[in-house]
């Protein structure tokens, strides 16, 4: 049974102070908590979950102390949820240790430029894994990688990902024979650039673009062309539409 200490401590990883001080996050839901579970970069701290899960997972929890697996029911996961509707299944992981000295060179980044929306960030996310794409580099004023939301989006693949933070201006000069692509309204067609094997797919902010300091440090703008009267995409539909032209060629 959970005690009131251990509702009080998942709750208040609702809030990024409280997740920056322990260096853990909230992980929600059968798929999501599944593959965290499974994959070799996550490292978790507490399960709480219905009997039923619990007993269809045990290969799950193998290697996870007794005294870290709880057996709840519906009404205490939903004081620990973050979601309107609660799973069966609510653990708490480790952060996985970011890589910021990382190899550029011979492979596609994606780079966010103070990126706001947790559903955005989730689904990048997502699309890099599926791309494989290894690194995404955020500014430091972008949204948390670890807001439950964000995690949630990602459907597991924040553990295949690397997403860390930093200063982009100087990431930029620091990383000079890597190109920038930054994403605008305006710019070269994603369908007639030539073969891309090396740079970074910089994307900005939702409703502000890229700033114009990190604009000028780029080596070329692209676009995706418009054919209707959308004033814009979204950021994460965007991302999924260049690489998808970037990554794959016939």
């Amino acid at each position: 049974m959970l005690s009131k200490k251990i509702v009080k401590y998942i709750q208040s990883l609702s809030h990024k102070k409280f997740r920056d001080e322990d260096e853990v996050f909230i992980a929600e839901g059968e798929k999501v908590v599944g593959e965290f579970l499974n994959g070799p970069n996550m490292k978790c701290k507490l399960v709480c979950a219905d009997k039923n899960w619990l007993s269809e997972n045990e290969f799950l929890l193998k290697n996870i102390s007794p005294e870290k697996v709880f057996e709840t029911d519906e009404h205490w996961l939903k004081s620990i949820s973050q979601l309107k509707t609660p799973n069966k299944v609510v653990a708490v992981f480790e952060k996985r240790k970011v890589q910021e000295i990382i190899n550029l060179s011979g492979k596609i980044s994606i780079m966010l430029d103070d990126l706001q929306d947790p559903g955005n960030l989730g689904t990048i996310i997502r699309i890099a894994d599926w791309f494989a794409i290894e690194n995404i580099i955020c500014s430091n004023n972008s949204v948390d990688c670890y807001n439950p939301k964000v995690v949630q989006s990602t459907m597991g693949s924040l553990s295949r990902v690397n997403v860390f933070y930093t200063d982009i201006e100087s990431f930029i000069q620091k990383n000079k024979k890597i190109k920038v692509f930054a994403t605008t309204l305006s710019g070269n067609s994603i369908f007639k650039l030539p073969e891309i094997k090396e740079g970074i797919i910089l994307i900005g902010n939702e409703s502000k673009g890229i700033h114009e300091d990190i604009l000028k440090l780029c080596h070329a703008r692209i676009t995706i062309p418009k054919l209707g009267k959308a004033e814009s995409l979204n950021a994460a539909v965007a991302c999924g539409i260049i690489l998808s032209q970037v990554m794959i060629k016939p």
